[in-house]
């Protein structure tokens, strides 16, 4: 199969581009010829070592949607040719590939109003921004949330389902991507490059930061007393608060089938769009991860494999 991967940790220029083996399903698992892979920040990570792995070739990626292939031993509520989308399991990475071999019970079938460009966009920010919004900070209606980063897409999400929950949602952006949250359901937005959000922003029942750096910390400003702030972009612990009467949270991103149906399920109700899509060839990997790098964009960056 074709395949983008590392021999050596580096910038992105040490993506190479070439045939590896095709898996084979192990018991419990299935082979996904994949359609679709998206780039996620945390690829450019695993490519520069700051996530380690016992040894190369190192295929990057975590989410996928595609078509069953091969089932293994004891998988029975998949079959070939059904059409799927999900996410690795926690810690591992390979899905820059055209077969992917996968725990059957962390992968759904994908939704029909989606394209495998769209669910492959959809599965790892949609699987974050659900475990932050609803598992971590159980954000309730009536509350007001802030969520830095608003053009991302894991906070573009995040917006929707904020407001599909029934909240006040504030954000951060660019000035070029100001209408677009807008357009999510942002009911402010703010300018970052013209505007320090904390003299913007009255004091919040949570904070979603996908952000990191200094960011993170002056997130704790806004919050009210028994605030509530999730990270998701500043390293494996929260930051910790500097004050006492807010809770800083690390949400943990665990895998599973019905977190994934949830994510259909809010496409059927309407309650969340796919984001706007950048695609490449799997052959401009390297070039691929270097712009996710820079963190300067809208929607999602992704391969279309077949």
């Amino acid at each position: 199969m074709k395949a983008a991967y590392i021999e050596q940790y580096g910038g992105p220029e040490v993506l190479k581009y070439g045939d590896l083996p095709n898996p084979a399903p192990g018991p419990g698992q299935v082979v996904v010829d994949a359609v679709a892979a998206s780039i996620n920040g945390a690829d450019w990570k695993v490519c520069a070592g700051e996530y380690t792995h016992p040894g190369f070739p190192v295929i990057l990626g975590r989410d996928f949607s595609g078509v069953v292939s091969a089932v293994g031993a004891g998988v029975t509520d998949l079959a070939i040719g059904e059409e799927v989308f999900g996410v690795l399991e926690t810690g591992r990475d390979g899905t820059y590939c055209e077969k992917i071999a996968v725990g059957a019970a962390i992968v759904a079938r994908k939704p029909a109003a989606l394209s495998h460009v769209e669910a492959a966009a959809l599965a790892l920010t949609g699987l974050t921004a659900i475990r932050a919004l609803e598992d971590t900070l159980k954000l309730r209606a009536g509350e007001t949330i802030l969520i830095q980063g608003g053009a991302g897409g894991v906070a573009g999400f995040a917006i929707q389902l904020a407001k599909h929950l029934g909240a006040r949602v504030i954000t951060t952006a660019s000035a070029a991507n100001l209408a677009w949250v807008r357009e999510l359901g942002a009911d402010q937005a703010i300018d970052y490059n013209a505007t320090d959000f904390r003299t913007a922003v009255s004091p919040v029942d949570a904070v979603l930061e996908t952000v990191g750096g200094a960011v993170a910390m002056q997130s704790f400003a806004v919050l009210k007393p028994g605030g509530r702030a999730a990270f998701i972009a500043s390293g494996a612990q929260a930051p910790k608060p500097d004050r006492a009467d807010v809770v800083s949270l690390r949400p943990a991103v665990s895998r599973d089938r019905p977190a994934l149906e949830r994510i259909a399920e809010l496409v059927r109700l309407g309650a969340v769009r796919p984001p706007p899509v950048r695609l490449f060839a799997l052959s401009d990997a390297a070039e691929a991860v270097r712009i996710s790098k820079a963190r300067h964009l809208r929607g999602k960056l992704v391969f279309r494999l077949r």
